[in-house]
């Protein structure tokens, strides 16, 4: 049986630029996500702090739009695909998740679709209202309440209920996902990263690291992580870190020619621009 390591940042607050203490911690959906799939796949993750506390979720991960049903979220990244030839000109920001109600997007077309247009018909039209919306900055109800052929068949509360309904769903999702953390005991009752021998951190197969802004405040320069870094790099183990859990990696050090650890390796982070 495989073994994770999943180190988890409690930390509380962070300090902003100018001095102002902001809550912070982990991204709930970050930690739950990863740990179904290890669980699922057999495989026995343990659940470590750098403290030895109780990992703590950030409030700004519970809010609804990091919550989104699947099928929606699935639905909206194949509209946008269908912007631009090339991926990396599509950029989905918060202002599109949480102003503009692209997500709406899949409910409406299964509403247009019942009132007899073909799948490709509704499909057009829901397509044609979210690149508008993506490029402009424009509600995406809004864009779609403009359309006479839209409107005719569905209509703009109907639509509006639509939304709201995803909304809903979202909420309930983040509750239930803060409810599975809080009463799992591999979660409540971590082990406490110092405490761990070498022999007991290179009994693990992977070390495995969600993001959110606690990361930065617990892991960017700390000993025990460093330490556990460097004893996965050396024995060519499986490190991964997600979105902010990369912040951890500056703890690693250097090598004794003076370069970091992990200098010339490529990895994947949330970015600077994206922050």
């Amino acid at each position: 049986m495989a073994r994770i390591l999943m180190l988890v940042s409690s930390a509380r607050v962070i300090r902003l630029a100018d001095g102002t203490p902001h809550v912070t911690g982990y991204f709930v959906e970050e930690a739950i996500k990863p740990y179904d799939r290890f669980v699922a796949a057999g495989a026995e993750v343990v659940v470590a702090t750098a403290d030895g506390q109780t990992p703590h979720p950030d409030p700004y991960g519970l809010e609804h739009y990091f919550h989104y049903p699947d099928a929606d979220e699935d639905f909206l990244a194949s509209v946008t695909r269908t912007f631009r030839h090339d991926a990396d000109d599509i950029r989905i920001t918060l202002q599109h998740l949480t102003e503009l109600n692209l997500i709406a997007a899949r409910r409406i077309h299964q509403a247009l679709h019942a009132t007899g247009l073909s799948d490709a018909e509704a499909r057009a039209l829901v397509d044609r209202a979210a690149r508008r919306s993506w490029s402009e900055g424009l509600n995406y109800l809004d864009v779609l309440g403009q359309d006479a052929e839209v409107t005719r068949r569905a209509s703009l509360d109907r639509m509006r209920a639509l939304s709201e309904d995803v909304r809903r769903e979202s909420e309930a999702i983040a509750q239930e996902t803060l409810d599975r953390l809080t009463n799992n005991p591999v979660f409540r009752k971590p082990v406490k990263l110092g405490a761990l021998s070498d022999a007991q951190v290179l009994d693990f197969d992977c070390l495995f690291i969600p993001g959110g802004h606690g990361p930065m405040v617990d892991m960017a320069n700390n000993l025990d992580v460093g330490r556990v870094l460097r004893l996965f790099h050396g024995a060519k183990k499986t490190i991964a870190g997600l979105c902010h859990g990369p912040a951890a990696f500056l703890s690693a050090g250097e090598t004794p020619g003076g370069r970091w650890v992990f200098d010339g390796y490529k990895m994947t982070s949330f970015t600077d621009e994206e922050e």
